[in-house]
């Protein structure tokens, strides 16, 4: 059985596709997951570690009016993410993560809440998820399910 790096490796290969990731809880797990693969060179662009709301504001061109309104932890905020990230290194597809790892609430949301973004060539989407655990365990999930919906998005198996 493959992994989930290893199914999005493949598949963007076979699709002539490239990958670039938006990430602040991760800060570049996606990224580094998806390097572990090889064949990786041939589907990763790059990805941007954008933790602070400037980075994601001045670099992926997540608009300042929805940060100042909805925070950082917000399913459209990691659209704009997976978007920026996207037109910033042309990429096919660009996934973002944000959330809550602890451990302490942030942006009045709890911790374990994480949000996935997945801008691709039919159109940006998020997803939000609620885990458990520890700070570790939490940026571990959303890594997993980062990949994991980005291998959907690419019709990987």
């Amino acid at each position: 059985m493959s992994t989930a790096p290893e199914r999005v490796v493949r598949a963007a290969a076979a699709a002539g596709m490239r990958i670039a990731s938006a990430e602040s809880l991760t800060a570049g797990m996606v990224a580094a997951e998806l390097g572990t693969v090889p064949g990786a060179s041939a589907v990763l662009q790059g990805g941007v570690v954008a933790y602070q709301n400037s980075v994601k504001e001045q670099v992926l061109g997540v608009s300042g009016t929805l940060l100042a309104a909805a925070g950082s932890v917000d399913g459209r905020v990691a659209e704009e993410m997976a978007a920026g990230v996207r037109r910033l290194l042309n990429a096919d597809f660009g996934v973002s993560t944000t959330g809550v790892a602890g451990p302490e609430p942030h942006d009045g949301e709890p911790v374990g809440t994480v949000f996935i973004g997945v801008a691709g060539p039919a159109g940006t989407r998020s997803r939000e998820f609620r885990f458990t655990g520890d700070r570790a365990s939490i940026r571990l999930q959303a890594c997993a399910a980062a990949l994991d919906l980005l291998a959907g998005e690419l019709g990987a198996r």
